[in-house]
This record gives structure tokens, sequence and C-alpha cells, in this order.
């Protein structure tokens, strides 16, 4: 026998039909007034979502078996002691592991001795360009499946400190060697694009997949005769995620949808890979604590947007260095997601939602109109060089920071609901705020910037 189905003995209501009753209970308040409100994407958000809003829409289909790591950056100082600190990470529930390398005098043999490197994935964020650590890394990983990722970013070294690593033609020389070092055996991820800096720096979401779009296509321009006859180009975005929920799970989502297409119009097959890390721009100096509440709902939405691999931003990052209590805390948030809140295999949760599959649409066809445009004004670089990059993720960014002082963004205990008592000039280890170094430069850099930087800076002067 059949099981009944429960809701055969409700009839269906239509969109229009609950438009009608909350327009009845609003008893004459305007409805759009009241209840939609517009994002700094420019996308009006609605009270409820209906069935008939995915009419004619494709659904996001996400790649199957997806699963999620949780990462640990570590910044190398010595070899040793971070390859210490790395096997005590993974002992403690890491699946994964980023090293931040920020000069050539690295010993990479001890730095990765006794990692199983054919199970944990490790990603190096090269702070230098050069061949000679890729070769050496490369020589150690010989005839194991090892699943590296290098990151390298010419173009995202360029946006954000104004000058190429060397000069243009020398970076370019030395991208391509790199590439051909390993693109041979096409396993190895060796081109990463960071949109996470665009973020921090105050571009809204459009901005940052379109821009990291473009910025991608550069690359798949610049590299097209190593593609001839590929069916795969490994890519790795380091994306921020901030604390607009939904929108934050949607804007992944649009990303992992637009790459597809791009990649392929170039005859390629494969997909990208994410790396996710908690937006810097929300979080504060005073009342810090609430930073791990706003770190936990944002790598909430890293999963459920569908993020590779996942590293947390310690709570006390702002001002205080690197300290064990900090990132124990951060990684266990991570861990409780994963293990204990059922976080595990959730990144389809989202799948089919219709919130989330509008915005998901409506994020995409936004950036993806961005992204022509840039593209037809010559390309990524050619606008970021105009200066005309930086120019509209300055006023982007200035749109939200006039939210923020006039509190309609509100972060709990800096520009809301301040604990007066709260000190803090006696705890900074750390500059919390921008620096400005004058310094030559080819272009105009993006600059990083906090929204409660300057309010923090006159409660810590009013001490």
């Amino acid at each position: 026998m059949s099981k009944p189905n429960l809701f055969d003995e409700f009839q269906s209501v239509s969109a229009k039909q609950w438009k009608q009753k909350i327009q009845f209970d609003l008893k004459g308040a305007d409805y759009n007034e009241t209840l939609l409100w517009e994002s700094l994407e420019g996308i009006n958000v609605k009270p409820f979502y209906h069935a008939e809003d995915l009419k004619g829409l494709k659904v996001f289909q996400f790649p199957k078996d997806h699963d999620w790591n949780i990462a640990q950056s570590i910044y190398v100082e010595d070899s040793k002691t971070a390859n210490t600190k790395a096997l005590d990470c993974l002992k403690k529930g890491v699946d994964s592991i980023l090293f931040v390398i920020p000069n050539k005098d690295i010993d990479f043999e001890g730095l990765l001795s006794k990692i199983n490197l054919e199970q944990t994935p490790v990603h190096f964020s090269f702070q230098f360009l050069d061949v000679a650590p890729i070769k050496e890394i490369l020589k150690l990983v010989q005839g194991i499946k090892a699943k590296l990722s290098f990151t390298i970013d010419i173009i995202g070294n360029l946006a954000k400190t104004g000058n190429w690593y060397h000069k243009l033609e020398k970076d370019h020389a030395l991208l391509e060697e790199i590439y051909t070092l390993s693109c041979d055996k096409n396993k190895f991820s060796i081109i990463g694009v960071d949109i996470l800096h665009y973020q921090n720096a105050g571009a809204n979401m459009v901005q940052q997949l379109a821009y990291g779009l473009a910025h991608a296509n550069e690359y798949l321009n610049y590299l097209t005769d190593g593609l001839s006859g590929k069916k795969s180009f490994p890519i790795t975005f380091k994306v921020s995620v901030s604390g607009n929920y939904f929108f934050e799970i949607a804007k992944l989502r649009a990303l992992r949808w637009l790459w597809k297409s791009l990649a392929t119009a170039y005859g390629l097959e494969n997909d990208c890979q994410i790396i996710a890390k908690p937006s810097i721009r929300n979080k504060t100096l005073y009342d810090y604590n609430v930073n791990m509440l706003r770190t936990t709902s944002e790598c909430m939405s890293a999963i459920l947007g569908g993020a590779d691999t996942i590293i947390n931003l310690p709570y006390d990052a702002v001002y205080h260095k690197t300290n064990e209590f900090a990132e124990r805390i951060a990684r266990n948030q991570l861990l409780l997601l994963k293990e204990e809140s059922y976080f595990d295999n959730a990144s389809k949760m989202a799948e089919g939602a219709y919130y989330i599959e509008s915005l998901t649409q409506q994020l995409a066809q936004k950036a993806l109109e961005l992204f022509k445009q840039i593209e037809s004004s010559g390309g990524f670089l050619k606008e970021l060089k105009k200066g005309n990059i930086q120019r509209k993720i300055k006023e982007s960014a200035e749109k939200e920071q006039q939210l923020f002082n006039s509190t309609a963004l509100t972060l709990v205990g800096t520009n809301k609901y301040q604990n007066l008592e709260d000190r803090m000039k006696g705890d900074l280890e750390r500059h919390p705020f921008v620096k400005t170094k004058p310094r030559k430069t080819i272009i105009e850099p993006i600059i990083a910037k906090r929204l409660a930087e300057m309010l923090e800076q006159k409660r810590l002067d009013d001490e």
C-alpha cells in the first residue's frame, strides 16, 4: 500500500494569493516601501519567494560528491617550526594546510616532512615570484599523487600592491615557465585568482564575481597556447565571505556557475577550486568576541555556497598576533560545524531553495553583464591600469561606509550597543588600521579597509 502524501489535502497557494494576504495584514501600509529592500548590488529582495520565481530558470547543480575541507593557514618563518605546527593541526582535525611562503630561503623537504601529500591537500601562497621553489616542490612529489595548489596570482599582486613582482615581461615569463613545468601532468592548480582582496576593499558581490571572472580570463587568454588540446585548466579562487548570509551562499554558487560558463567557452571541462575565508572588512576591535559569531555564520555561508576549502579567521586577528588559543577556537568552530552540526555533507542543502536560487541567478546575470562590459573595454588588466576598477570599488566601499556610519548597517558592539567601558589601547599587538606608506607604484593599489576603523580610532583616542 502506498503512503498517502500529507500535502494532498491542502490546496496549493499561488504567489499572488500570498501577496494579497500580506497586503491585507499590512493594514494599509505600502507593500513595496515596507517589505522590499534593495541590496548594494541593486537586487530587490522580496519578503517571500515562491516556486513561481524559478519558472524558466535553470536550477544550479552542484558537482557530484562535493565535500569541503577545514584548512589551517601557517606563515612559514622556519620550516621545522611550520612543519611541527602543521602536523599538530592535522592531528587536531584539520584536513588541509595552506603554507604562506615569504621568501626563497625555505627548506621544502623539511616543511613537507611526514605530511601525507596523497591524502592531505596542501596549498601554497607565495609572497614572491620565482621558479626555483616550484621546481623543488615538484621534485619532492615526483612519483606520488600529491594534492597540491600553488595559487600564483601575478595580477592579484599588481592589484594589491600597485606593482608587478619584478616587471610585466618578467612576471609573465616566469608564470608561463611555472605553468609549463606542471601543465603536462595537469594535476596541480598553478593559477590562483584572489577575489578575497576585492571584497575586503569594499567591492559589492557583483563586482567581486565580475572582476574575479575577468581576472581569470586574463590568464586564460595569456596561456591559450598552453591550453591547446587540453580539457582542463586547474584554477583556484580565493574568496572572502562576509555577513550577508544568504547573498554569500548565492555568491559562491554563482562563482562556480560563471567559471563553468567561461571554461566551456575555451573548451574546458573542469570545475574550479574555491578557498573561502571570512572577511576582515566587518571585523571589529571593540567587543571582539562578536567576531566569533560573525565568522561562524560566514563559515556556514561558505559551506552552503559550496567552498572546497574553508580557513577560519581568529576572533582577535584585528589586533593580536598569531596565537595558539585563538587559532584553536577558530579551528574548533569549523570542527563543530562539520562533526556535530551535520554540515559535513551540507553543500547541497541550499539546492532548490527559492530565495537562494533566485539570488544565484540574479548575481550571476549581473556579474556576467559587468564582465562583458570589462571585456568590451579591453579586459581586466586594461581597466585596472586605467584606474576604473579601483574607482568602482571605492564608490561601492563609500556606499557601504555610509550605511555603517548611519547605523543602517549594524556591527553590534561597535556602531550600536557599545560597551563604553571597553578598553583596547593596552591590548594592541599589531596596528589595527590601514597603514599609509607612500611608495612609487605603476598603478593605484586596491586597499583593504575595515568599516569600523574611523570609529575605532576615535574611541582609542578618547580612552
